[in-house]
């Protein structure tokens, strides 16, 4: 009896996950592995021709593609800066709602409000508030004097725009992770500290962040992956410009597949913009045991 039900229970339970894994298998393992294969063919979207390309769009892609290395740049300094802002933002917010001053559940859900406006009004709405005349941002700039740039059609303060725009889409969002953490601190530990004499600052510093260092990974590994994969604000505020400023690498993907029918080149594209946010994602995975509280 006790072997009929460990049997039963174990269908049971592969029964449950089917459809999941069907599911996995379909939509995630099948189109990876096939992204593979082709970026070892030379792939035409429009004719459908492929030919066996083994190693040659590697070798184009990391020697003969200055485009490329260009975009890998601009991927880096927009993760970078998207990283840093969105969690910087949401962290200082989350702190000061944690403090629960007048109006803060008011605050949180105007905020929260970026988060479920669609991206593409989120970057279309700023297009219009950038433009370099009658943009929003530079006729508030022009009250204290200030002679905004045309945001979007410049190289330098372009890519800054695009970076801005797309961290402060999920503050809402990372700052409610950060107050369930804050909320969820042992409040004996802080109150000891204050009644040590300690100040908020060191409280702060020495105290919460290291508590809440668990949800700071998990946000940054959030935010980071999701850098890689930005494509929606590119397209519809810069199209990758001004003179490929803007160009990331999944926007460069999408110029090499959809614009100039490489498919295999592009495929290639993908592979090491995979490679490359697995490895760096490990790298933070593995780094965590310096910087992250354990109880």
């Amino acid at each position: 009896m006790v072997a009929r039900r460990r049997v039963r229970e174990t269908l049971t339970g592969y029964l449950l996950i089917t459809p999941q894994m069907i599911g996995f298998t379909l939509f995630v393992l099948v189109p990876l592995v096939s992204v593979v294969v082709l970026s070892f063919t030379h792939t035409d979207l429009r004719s459908g021709v492929s030919k066996p390309a083994g190693w040659e769009n590697y070798r184009e892609l990391l020697t003969g593609d200055a485009t490329f290395w260009h975009s890998l740049a601009v991927t880096g300094v927009f993760a970078l800066g998207l990283v840093v802002i969105n969690v910087g933002l949401s962290l200082g917010l989350a702190l000061v709602l944690h403090r629960r001053p007048p109006g803060a559940e008011v605050f949180l859900t105007l905020a929260f409000l970026s988060v479920i406006t669609s991206q593409a009004a989120w970057a279309l709405v700023w297009r219009f508030l950038l433009q370099g005349k009658g943009g929003g941002v530079n006729e508030f700039l022009s009250v204290f004097g200030i002679t905004g740039p045309n945001w979007l059609f410049e190289a330098q303060p372009s890519l800054v725009a695009v970076t801005v725009v797309a961290a402060l889409k999920t503050v809402g969002l990372k700052a409610v992770i950060f107050l369930a953490a804050l909320r969820n601190m042992p409040s004996e530990t802080l109150e000891a500290a204050r009644l040590d004499g300690a100040s908020e600052w060191r409280v702060t510093r020495h105290i919460v962040v290291p508590l809440i260092a668990p949800t700071t990974l998990v946000v940054v590994l959030i935010t980071f992956i999701g850098s890689f994969q930005v494509f929606d604000y590119i397209q519809l505020m810069t199209h990758g410009g001004p003179a490929h400023a803007t160009s990331v690498l999944a926007y460069y993907l999408y110029e090499q597949a959809f614009q100039l029918f490489r498919t295999g080149y592009a495929s290639a594209i993908a592979v090491v913009l995979f490679g490359l946010t697995l490895l760096l994602v490990a790298a933070q995975w593995w780094a965590r045991r310096k910087w992250v509280h354990s109880e």
